[in-house]
């Protein structure tokens, strides 16, 4: 990945690649983790094992989409090119191989009839890490608006709207505290539930643009990642340890602790529990990327990484090859997953039963993602060298 300088001049980002490859492989292990919670009618913990590890280990590794924001904000934002340009790069980066692995997954499960009607309105439901590309460039959308204040703005100014981002990650706290967590949950097009939101701020049945609407979400990484590229100063490795560590440990109790209290509360301690998927999107709620837990972890990785990159001014081929093909892996791991995690499953077993007892649920989770990381690894790098439409296939 590189960036230009004022003078033009490309300068890789070590560091940033390091961050890239690392972030794919953090998906990979959020989607393995997925089939220990999610299931039957939509939600399904088997055993009490399963829960405490899924709640560990996803929690663990959940700031990784948030990752891949701050990264390409870093490098993006404020714009460098005139906004032509930028966007047909996007698009030839991002759009095209969207829409050629959109059509695969369509054919791959489910039934394409149904998955191209879907699309029409939304990205394939069969392939649901999709909605991550749509988000994105939803981002990108922002990026030339914003440029100029980017270019301009203080670093008081910046904190000020940092903190009051901040503060909108507490909001579905807010929210679930109002409800007792006993939100209803209303059906949207295709039958995706969505939990219906106990209005604060000026939101109502008739309107969803409260106060906050417009500083939330995800607009807050790419504001980080401005922040990160010109106001953050190095600090010394005690300083940022003594900074991230407990900053990545408060947001990892904040995620795990959430997600496996509400497990607990729903099954009354008694396993197999599940239901309908609304009652996953409800043990989820301090996993959502736009919560405080997450965005703690995040920063506390980018402090970390930004921390080595002040050292380390390079890295290998081989990494930098899998960085730059990160967004591939991306697109087709799903593809491949299900089936290492299907393997490992019927090899080991499930939860305390499963041939390692306690540590069958980590090892599968590990393994799935591990399997899924090298072999999306290799097939994306080769391909991105095929002249012409290797980078069609791979961005």
């Amino acid at each position: 990945m590189e960036e230009k300088k004022d003078t033009n001049t490309p300068v890789r980002e070590a560091w940033v690649d390091w961050l890239r490859v690392t972030a794919c492989f953090m998906v990979m292990v959020v989607h393995s983790t997925e089939p220990f919670y999610l299931g039957g009618d939509g939600s399904l913990v088997l055993t009490k094992a399963d829960a405490f590890w899924s709640a560990v280990i996803d929690s663990l590794v959940r700031s990784c989409v948030p990752l891949f924001v701050i990264a390409s904000s870093y490098l993006q934002f404020p714009l460098r090119r005139n906004t032509p340009d930028f966007f047909r790069r996007r698009a030839v980066r991002v759009l095209v191989p969207l829409l050629v692995w959109t059509v695969v997954y369509a054919f791959a499960y489910g039934s394409p009839v149904n998955n191209f009607k879907d699309l029409l309105l939304n990205f394939n439901y069969s392939a649901g890490h999709l909605w991550f590309v749509y988000m994105l460039f939803g981002v990108y959308l922002l990026i030339p608006l914003l440029s100029p204040w980017a270019e301009k703005v203080s670093r008081k100014e910046m904190l000020v709207y940092l903190c009051i981002w901040l503060f909108t990650s507490l909001i579905p706290f807010f929210r679930s505290w109002a409800t007792g967590d006993t939100a209803p949950v209303i059906y949207g097009p295709s039958g995706i539930p969505m939990p219906a939101f106990y209005p604060v701020w000026g939101e109502a049945s008739w309107n969803v643009y409260g106060t906050f609407y417009y500083v939330s979400g995800f607009i807050g990484y790419l504001l980080l990642g401005l922040y990160f590229r010109r106001f953050h100063k190095e600090m010394s490795w005690g300083k940022t340890l003594a900074v991230a560590l407990p900053m990545f440990l408060a947001g990892f109790a904040v995620t795990a602790g959430g997600f496996y209290r509400r497990v607990m509360r729903s099954s009354g301690g008694l396993f197999p529990s599940g239901g309908d998927v609304s009652l996953a999107v409800g043990w989820e709620t301090t996993w959502g990327y736009d919560t405080l837990g997450v965005i703690l972890m995040a920063i506390a990785i980018i402090l970390c990484f930004k921390k080595i990159g002040s050292e380390v001014k390079s890295c290998s081929p081989r990494l930098q090859q899998v960085s730059e093909a990160s967004y591939g892996m991306y697109l087709i791991h799903m593809l491949l997953l299900p089936v290492f995690s299907g393997l490992l499953r019927g090899w080991l077993g499930f939860g305390p039963d499963g041939v390692l007892g306690f540590w069958t649920t980590p090892v599968e989770i590990l393994l799935t993602a591990a399997a899924t990381f090298v072999t999306t690894a290799v097939i994306a790098v080769q391909v991105r060298r095929i002249p012409k439409v290797g980078k069609i296939l791979m961005g």
